[in-house]
């Protein structure tokens, strides 16, 4: 019986332990809860970020449309998280690709970017603007994304970024959580963070 004792409250103990640290969210990477960055979405309409998606947790990748491999792949990803969470009815659960080479991804290239994967872009906002403000918001989100040129076969001029390869995911209050490499990312951990942080 005094065995009982002492095993009931370790196991007591043991279990709010394990569920603390499986609901708790994961600490704070980067604050953008302060930032305001001015953007434009894949209909040409201003959007201010964070600030226009606070109270939603945002699942963000960071682009380019021209990628031939790792951004494609981001995309997908973050799209098969959002056909997982839509089964459930999450609602409070916003999808962002942010472009980093706003020279080339205007408003109307993102929007074919989107119909050719059959995204639609009321739930799932592709953003770009101008080329500062890209630029210092990849900076504080600790982005690289470094431009360079090569010539090809027949003569012409091929560009393309050597960049970071990322999904990050952002609180309702606009700090980033948690981040995945976006090309592989693992969707069960993915998601069980999602909803951690929701």
């Amino acid at each position: 019986m005094k065995n009982l004792k002492f095993v009931i409250p370790v196991a007591f103990t043991l279990f709010l332990l394990i569920f603390e640290g499986c609901s708790s969210k994961p600490g704070v990477i980067h604050d953008l809860s302060g930032k305001d960055y001015t953007l434009v979405n894949s209909n040409g309409s201003v959007v201010h970020f964070p600030g226009d998606y606070k109270g939603k947790t945002v699942v963000l990748g960071f682009i380019y449309t021209h990628c031939p491999d790792i951004c494609p792949m981001t995309t997908h990803n973050i799209n098969l998280v959002k056909k997982e969470l839509d089964k459930d009815g999450a609602n409070d659960v916003t999808y962002v690709d942010i472009s980093f080479d706003p020279d080339r991804d205007a408003p109307d290239v993102l929007k074919k970017y989107a119909e050719v994967r059959g995204i639609n872009t009321d739930q799932f906002h592709f953003l770009t603007g101008n080329k500062d403000v890209v630029k210092s918001l990849l900076k504080d989100c600790n982005i690289y994304a470094l431009p360079g040129d090569t010539t090809v076969a027949d003569g012409d001029t091929s560009y393309f970024f050597i960049h970071t390869d990322r999904i990050s995911v952002m609180d309702p209050e606009g700090k980033i959580r948690s981040e995945y490499k976006g090309s592989t990312a693992n969707m069960e951990e993915l998601i069980k963070d999602i909803n951690r942080i929701r």
